[in-house]
């Protein structure tokens, strides 16, 4: 058999067969999530081609992208979800409880080693935990519901090194900000980005997320980590590359000289130093989204925030990546924190960073943001500037009003 990389044999352990790179494979699938944003349509498409889900067991919904519901329409498709969950006694997780990506993790289900696909672009962040995770439409999920299989070419792979040792104040998001201007947004398309080295031996699971989650923003059909260094909560199988496994490309960057990132609007790829936009004014800063609002995130906020308050020109937004992280941060004084601050914690969800409510700037603001894509309109107004960074860079900013780094 050939040298295969980590993408490859996950693959062929679910295919039945030895697959590789531009082989068209069906593949087992492990686990499956869809969002208020995109479970209506599936559940609508599977009504059309059968009654019962493969297995129920290996399936969940989230309501978190316009949670609670902004108005009538979306009440319902609410309603249209917990219906059908009942139907198939599927556990759903309710409002407030969760960035779906976030509880996918937390609550183990996905682990190493798996497949699991959901409709959603940023199911890619479970490559952290050494899985293969990808994105897929409402009517491929519903295909994936009825049967429990799909079809994909198998990515090519890339190998990215990371070698060195971060610099204080520079986080994952950092890293992959800085990616993201190296490859741009079409620089991996299709690709599966497999992640190693010394920086990512070194980094969290919370930070390995943040790395996996923005692959998408260079186009890329999955990232995967390394598993050496990650520790889990249970016992499991590493998957690593053989040694002459076959890469497309093999990228390599000390990251020890790294600074603080930030992409300018109006694109996740428009990345600079942060000394570049150093003075800007503010009017808003957001930490939150499944990239950087979990409990690492708010309690970096915390440390830069403590005995201090936020500019009196700018509110700042926090939405934990789950109601447990809100708990996490209640408990160990990360919230009492940053509220006394100025900061306001709003629901778990996505609202502000998908631009549906619960925090859309308005005409001419411009705004600091944890999340992952700053697209004219993201955040729900086409009128806002929205620039991207680390919690780091967001809470210094909050601080001063302007664009600043942590003194």
């Amino acid at each position: 058999m050939k040298p295969q990389t980590i993408t490859e044999k996950i693959l062929s352990n679910h295919s039945g067969r030895s697959v590789y790179a531009d082989e068209l494979t069906i593949v087992n699938v492990d686990g499956i999530m869809a969002t208020d944003t995109t479970a209506p349509m599936a559940i609508k498409a599977f009504q059309e081609m059968g009654s019962r889900v493969w297995d129920n067991q290996k399936m969940w919904l989230v309501l978190d992208h316009a949670a609670p519901a902004p108005n009538e329409r979306i009440a319902n498709l609410h309603k249209l979800m917990r219906d059908f969950a009942r139907q198939q006694s599927i556990k759903l997780y309710d409002i407030g409880e969760g960035i779906c990506h976030q509880i996918m993790v937390d609550q183990d289900h996905v682990r190493p080693g798996q497949i699991f696909m959901g409709a959603d672009s940023h199911t890619c962040t479970y490559g952290a935990l050494n899985a293969f995770s990808t994105g897929v439409g409402s009517t491929d999920l519903a295909g994936i519901m009825l049967t429990g299989k799909t079809w994909l070419k198998v990515p090519r792979s890339m190998k990215v090194v990371l070698s060195g040792s971060l610099r204080p104040n520079v986080s994952a998001k950092d890293v992959i900000l800085f990616l993201a201007g190296q490859l741009t947004i079409e620089g991996a398309t299709y690709q599966s980005i497999e992640f190693e080295g010394e920086v990512v031996e070194n980094m969290t699971l919370a930070s390995r997320m943040t790395l996996c989650n923005m692959v998408i923003e260079m186009g890329a059909k999955a990232g995967i980590c390394h598993p050496k260094g990650l520790t889990l909560p249970y016992d499991w199988t590493p998957i690593v590359a053989d040694p002459n496994a076959v890469y497309d490309s093999v990228l390599r960057y000390d990251l020890s000289e790294l600074l603080p990132q930030i992409a300018f609007p109006h694109s996740p790829d428009n990345v600079r130093n942060v000394q570049a936009a150093l003075g800007t004014p503010i009017q808003y800063a957001f930490i939150g989204s499944c990239t950087n609002a979990r409990l690492e995130d708010l309690q970096v906020a915390a440390q830069l925030l403590k005995g201090q308050k936020i500019a009196d020109t700018v509110r700042l937004l926090i939405a934990p990546a789950s109601n447990q992280v809100f708990m996490d941060a209640l408990a160990d004084g990360t919230a009492q924190t940053l509220m006394e601050a100025g900061a306001r914690f709003i629901t778990s969800g996505c609202g502000p960073c998908v631009g549906s409510h619960l925090g859309v700037p308005a005409d001419g603001e411009t705004v600091i943001s944890s999340t992952n894509r700053n697209f004219k309109g993201r955040m729900g107004n086409p009128n806002a500037n929205v620039y991207l960074s680390s919690p780091a860079i967001v809470a210094a900013s909050a601080l001063k009003g302007k664009i600043s780094l942590p003194d």
